[in-house]
């Protein structure tokens, strides 16, 4: 899944290029770029799908020459995860009925590729051999407000899941308030929802039948045309008429076999710019810095990320967010983060797209 926009990046994750295609590590690949390597060693090329918004067809292309283009999904317009995974399933009906399928983000970050590439085969082999809807969850570090959440149910016991790993969810929530997380994070039953996802097609196409009925209808009645020239026009079609709504909220959380891997490979969604500090190389003051030309003074804990060709010093400040691009500056608190996405959507009705 490579459509977001990344909006609490901004402004480094713009619509013209948001945060999957850029090189936020500063490691010459990007988030897209990396994800596409890592799946690469668990299966063919040739089965690898990208949906994406139809306008960035182009810088897909241009990143990953190896994909085959009619691998490439184009959305005509955002309608949130459960359509686009639909649209997968049923291009990958077509090809194999059987498939077992991974579905995950093209923006996150895994330290530990071992250990993922480990947890998406042992996920493969659990739903290739059970019907079930499995999610990966991530052990939770801290009371984090900035996830969604996964609780477990220690009380249940299925046959199935005997002497696995696999556990029976009990509830999703949303990103919680600070209490709240402090709760699930002390109570032991919850775990951070990386938005990955394992199942055969057969289980998720039921589910998506039972539960999101018509979101799922609107792509049966369209499947003929399909890998033809009229593909297009049809897609437009059904968008136009689908609900924006997230596989999560229409599926997840109402099917009864759904399933949570517990996981540990050094994941983080990188949706935020305290996210990224985490996960980036610091200097002695705390602060991590891109751009040639930084100055910094008594600062610390901070993130800096500026062109190379600007000058920019920086005294006496602490937990705070400096980005520019293209003339537009950020400047933040780092605790605050949660607000830039409400601050960018406020910059667009004030002044219109060209600075989003």
């Amino acid at each position: 899944m490579a459509g977001g926009v990344g909006s609490r990046f901004w402004p480094l994750s713009r619509m013209e290029k948001p945060k999957q295609f850029l090189d936020i590590l500063g490691i010459g690949k990007s988030l897209l770029q990396q994800t596409f390597d890592r799946f690469k060693k668990i299966c063919p090329v040739e089965n690898i799908l990208v949906v994406t918004s139809s306008i960035y067809k182009d810088i897909v292309k241009e990143q990953l020459p190896e994909i085959i283009e009619k691998n490439i999904l184009l959305e005509p317009s955002r309608r949130n995860t459960a359509p686009c995974i639909a649209y997968a399933n049923h291009k990958i009906l077509l090809q194999n009925p059987d498939a077992n399928i991974v579905v995950t983000p093209s923006d996150h970050l895994i330290l530990d590729e071992q250990r993922f590439i480990d947890a998406i085969n042992y996920s493969l082999d659990f739903t290739a051999k059970h019907d079930v809807l499995l999610t990966l969850g991530i052990k939770p570090h801290r009371a984090e407000t900035g996830y969604g959440y996964i609780q477990i149910c220690p009380e249940c016991n299925f046959e199935i899941i005997e002497n696995t790993e696999f556990k029976k969810v009990k509830t999703f929530t949303e990103k919680p308030e600070l209490e709240m997380a402090k709760i699930f994070f002390e109570s032991g039953e919850f775990y951070w929802n990386a938005g990955i996802f394992v199942w055969q097609l057969k289980s998720i196409s039921t589910a998506f039948q039972n539960n999101l009925a018509e979101v799922n209808n609107l792509f049966i009645e369209s499947n003929e045309y399909f890998n033809t020239d009229l593909e297009e026009g049809y897609i437009e079609k059904i968008y136009s008429e689908c609900p924006s709504i997230s596989i999560d909220y229409g599926i997840m959380e109402k099917a009864d076999n759904v399933f949570v891997l517990p996981s540990e490979f050094g994941w983080s969604d990188l949706g935020t710019w305290g996210s990224l500090y985490e996960n980036i190389t610091k200097d002695v003051n705390g602060n991590t810095i891109k751009g040639k030309n930084v100055m910094t003074y008594n600062t610390e804990r901070s993130v800096i990320n500026v062109p190379d060709n600007k000058l920019v010093v920086i005294q006496g400040m602490k937990d705070i967010i400096v980005a520019e691009l293209d003339n537009i500056l950020l400047i933040s608190t780092l605790k605050d983060e949660q607000s830039i996405r409400q601050i960018v959507n406020e910059i667009k009705i004030e002044k219109g797209d060209k600075f989003i």
